[in-house]
């Protein structure tokens, strides 16, 4: 994956339109490790993500963020460790158990349906949340209520003129923008967010970035992402793997100038990073 670099950038702006971050954890992992026929991919992985805020998790290719996010949520096991959210411990529940408290992941894969309008799509997340099926066949009257909330979801996210189009024919920074609003149907405390810009290009990548901006009020955002701009202006901390161990964490204008960290995306100590995909 292609990155550039240059000395000086500066860390952007704070971000407004989100709930104060917090002293908090909503999150935390106490020694997360995991491990493959001897090859430890995640590797004694100490995390604290703070109530309200967007936390970033970065590092090179390999470092071992996917697998953390895998963690997270129980599409894997750990081999050792804790994960605790909102103070109880969730480590051995099922990932079906994790997503009823609010712990949500979004842009893991394309996950809407694509010969599905946008407000059925949207509708099927409501659904899901309150546990019941997608019955194509009931009349629009019966599912008028759900239709409503998945207009104003729809609204949420910039796209309540496209409401009645079918999903195929969005471009694909639009279809991501639907992602995060069918993810908002699940109702999250935590938004789990994988690489959402990526293979964007710099409109689309713009566009969500303000808009992951927008829907983090009054949620909390863990996001993996490549592109450095993005984590600039959004993350309110970062978190920093290499190896599969924590290398570094702190704000953005800290993280992009420790040695340690230059050293792991540039293989120099002289610079600041500035990052695209």
């Amino acid at each position: 994956m292609r990155r550039r670099f240059s000395r000086g950038m500066p860390a952007g702006p704070p971000r407004s339109g989100s709930c104060p971050m917090s002293d908090d954890v909503i999150l935390e992992t106490r020694h997360l490790t995991k491990e493959f026929k001897g090859f430890t991919a995640v590797s004694d992985v100490n995390l604290s993500v703070r109530r309200g805020s967007i936390h970033a998790l970065i590092g090179p290719n390999g470092a071992g963020k996917t697998t953390c996010f895998n963690l997270l949520t129980k599409f894997l096991e750990p081999t050792s460790g804790t994960i605790t959210f909102n103070g109880a411990d969730i480590t051995r529940e099922a990932p079906a158990q994790i997503a009823r408290r609010g712990v949500i992941r979004s842009f893991q894969i394309s996950a809407v349906f694509p010969h599905l309008t946008l407000t059925e799509n949207v509708r099927l997340g409501l659904q899901r949340r309150l546990g019941t099926s997608f019955h194509f066949w009931k009349s629009e009257r019966s599912l008028a209520h759900l239709d409503s909330r998945a207009r104003e979801l729809l609204a949420e996210v910039g796209l309540a003129d496209l409401a009645d189009e079918v999903t195929v024919n969005l471009p694909y920074g639009r279809k991501r923008a639907l992602e995060i609003a069918t993810t908002l149907a699940m109702e999250p405390e935590l938004m789990l967010l994988d690489e959402p810009t990526q293979g964007m290009g710099h409109e689309d990548v713009d566009r969500v970035t303000q808009l992951i901006k927008k829907v983090s009020a009054g949620r909390t955002v863990l996001m993996v992402e490549h592109n450095m701009k993005v984590i600039s202006t959004i993350a309110d901390r970062i978190t920093v793997l290499q190896r599969g161990a924590v290398l570094a964490e702190g704000p953005y204008e800290e993280v992009s100038r420790n040695p340690q960290v230059m050293e792991a995306y540039m293989g120099t100590t002289d610079g600041q990073l500035q990052g695209a995909h």
